[in-house]
């Protein structure tokens, strides 16, 4: 079994365009939902995605911060991550993470009025490579 590192980690994960953003629903269940994912940045641990402030996602963030990611990409290669999730609301941290893909959600830009950046910090991140897995470091 090959170990990867998280720089290894980061380019397999670049081609993977969306993740699985879970979190703790209201009511004790699970939620679930898609995500798409910044193939343009390194990954070193921490996640960012746009979402509006008054969605389920941001609401159940600031309740229960603990979340999970699910990439899956080709040739069997998945990774899980599990995290703490941050509600942001600053637009300095907005411009820093932000790339024109993005404009077709929010075509008003940072400037979108209730918009909320999502940051996941991981705590824990398995994957898989076809028969082979492994548990990054972070």
């Amino acid at each position: 079994m090959t170990q990867l590192s998280l720089s290894d980690l980061s380019e397999k994960m670049r081609d993977i365009d969306i993740a699985m953003l879970s979190t703790h629903a209201e009511d004790g269940s699970i939620a679930s939902r898609p995500m798409s994912n910044n193939g343009q940045v390194e990954y070193q641990g921490d996640s960012y995605y746009f979402a509006m402030e008054d969605t389920h996602t941001v609401g159940e963030i600031r309740r229960n911060p603990k979340v999970s990611l699910t990439f899956q990409g080709s040739q069997a290669f998945s990774v899980a991550v599990e995290g703490m999730g941050e509600i942001i609301q600053d637009k300095a941290a907005f411009k820093a993470h932000w790339t024109p893909d993005i404009d077709k959600w929010f075509p008003q830009g940072i400037d979108t009025p209730g918009l909320a950046m999502i940051k996941v910090h991981a705590t824990r991140i398995h994957y898989w490579n076809g028969a082979d897995g492994g548990e990054v470091k972070v």
